[in-house]
């Protein structure tokens, strides 16, 4: 990096840190039949919430809530069904946010959810993403780097829906043709009848998968320098990272939507014999991969423990930083069980990002995983078997 980006970095993150902002976004939280809470209400009484609790309570769960209010989406599970407590028909995750918004998400077992915005039902759920914007980062976030490309699918998707809400229900579309089009190609329909059938889903999902193609690449640009100037500073300047999509489809040239589109749906057609042989989907934004780099080199072979743990909290705080930028506002920082996991100097440089602007829940097994600055002035809860306790 050289001095005029680096200095331009120090300035932004000047701003980000020192930038007088309401800190408490999140005012209220409440639950009702939600993972292992019967009935909760929360009321956060200061810009940093320490939730503690032993492993097993709850205390993931809770924030896990404040993520699906904030982006629609769960790290720890896909189905709605595991997050509705056991032997209820539907829960509840609701919310009172800075600026008198109420925001409130109910899960059902049968007939999908039901999202309002102060009282009013939301006909897109997207509508509901906006007041409470949160990046997350958990313990799971530390196998981003070694882990399956699943997981930097996912977490790509969780950056593009703080960007763009309606990328939400993109997802869910896509989601949709791809678990269609797979039975089709399982089913064995006569051939003058199936060629018909996938000829219509593979219009949708050259539609639908340059879309979502074309969302992640722009995230990821947007995100690279960002990251790349944390890096730089986590590793006092001796580490060059690098992010390079590489999608699941052959899209050649600038990024446009017909010719990226067309491209696709040839590659569905071509495709189409080793598919019915295999009964899947080889082509498409489900086999997207992100690479990770380190001086030129795969960080998931050839980067240390210590680099590659650098390397994913150089990840979430340039997220962090470039949805403030984007949005103007301060998201919420949800740190679930992994300060424990980082050593103090890491820790000192996450405090001194976040600073006082932005509003953090944070959870741990003990008061003691915290070094630094994190007790001051903070509120502190205890969870205990699904119930929120003042104090430890």
């Amino acid at each position: 990096m050289g001095r005029v980006q680096a200095a331009d970095h120090r300035h932004r993150l000047t701003l980000l840190v020192r930038r007088p902002q309401r800190p408490i976004r999140l005012h209220r939280l409440e639950l009702r039949q939600f993972r292992n809470y019967g009935a909760l209400s929360l009321t956060l009484e200061a810009p940093r919430l320490l939730v503690i609790g032993r492993n097993g309570e709850g205390k993931s769960n809770l924030l896990e809530a404040v993520e699906l209010l904030g982006s629609l989406r769960s790290h720890r599970c896909s189905s709605d069904r595991d997050l509705i407590q056991q032997g209820e028909r539907q829960g509840l995750i609701a919310a009172d946010c800075d600026g008198g918004d109420r925001l409130e998400l109910e899960l059902r077992r049968q007939g999908g959810r039901q999202a309002r915005r102060n009282g009013k039902v939301l006909e897109r759920q997207h509508e509901l993403i906006g007041p409470l914007r949160c990046v997350g980062f958990s313990a799971l976030d530390l196998e981003l780097v070694r882990g399956e490309p699943a997981l930097r699918r996912q977490w790509l998707d969780r950056v593009v829906l703080q960007l763009e809400p309606v990328y939400a229900e993109l997802l869910s579309r896509y989601g949709r043709l791809l678990r269609q089009r797979s039975q089709l190609l399982r089913r064995g329909f006569p051939q003058s009848q199936l060629e018909g059938l996938l000829d219509a889903f593979d219009q949708q999902m050259a539609l639908i998968g340059t879309r979502l193609h074309r969302r992640r690449l722009r995230a990821l640009r947007r995100l690279e320098p960002l990251a790349q100037a944390w890096q730089h500073r986590l590793s006092d300047g001796r580490e060059l990272l690098g992010l390079r999509y590489c999608p699941g489809s052959q899209l050649e040239g600038e990024e446009a939507e017909a010719p990226w589109r067309d491209a696709l749906a040839e590659q569905l057609l071509l495709q189409r014999p080793q598919e019915l042989r295999l009964g899947q989907c080889s082509v498409g934004p489900h086999r997207d991969e992100v690479a990770m780099e380190l001086g030129g080199q795969p960080a998931r072979r050839y980067g240390s423990a210590g680099q590659q743990r650098t390397l994913v909290l150089a990840l979430k705080l340039a997220e962090l930083e470039l949805v403030h930028q984007l949005w103007g506002e301060p998201p919420l920082l949800l740190l679930d069980d992994v300060l424990a996991e980082l050593d103090p100097g890491r820790q000192e440089l996450l405090l001194e990002a976040v600073g006082q602007g932005h509003q953090c829940l944070v959870s741990a097994t003990h008061l003691g995983a915290f070094n630094g600055g994190w007790h001051q002035g903070s509120q502190v809860v205890t969870v205990e078997a699904g119930m929120v306790l003042p104090g430890q």
